[in-house]
């Protein structure tokens, strides 16, 4: 089975859902890179694509782009 988890960058709406485990950028960790970890609270971004990463709340109330959805497999 192959791993398609370098797909699920988050810039595709239609992979993200409230419930769902990603790595986020906030605004300040932009220059640097730096993710954070969370479950996905609300989408902020209405569109379907976003080239930089679909907006979203975590559960915790940060909010940033999805850098990176969580996969089982990828552990």
């Amino acid at each position: 089975m192959t791993n398609i988890s370098f797909l699920m960058n988050g810039q595709n709406r239609s992979d993200i859902y409230p419930g769902l485990e990603v790595d986020i950028i906030l605004k300040k960790d932009q220059r640097t890179g730096t993710l954070t970890r969370g479950i996905v609270k609300r989408l902020l971004t209405s569109a379907a694509y976003h080239s930089r990463g679909i907006k979203v709340q975590l559960d915790d109330g940060q909010v940033g782009r999805v850098a990176h959805i969580i996969d089982e497999d990828d552990f």
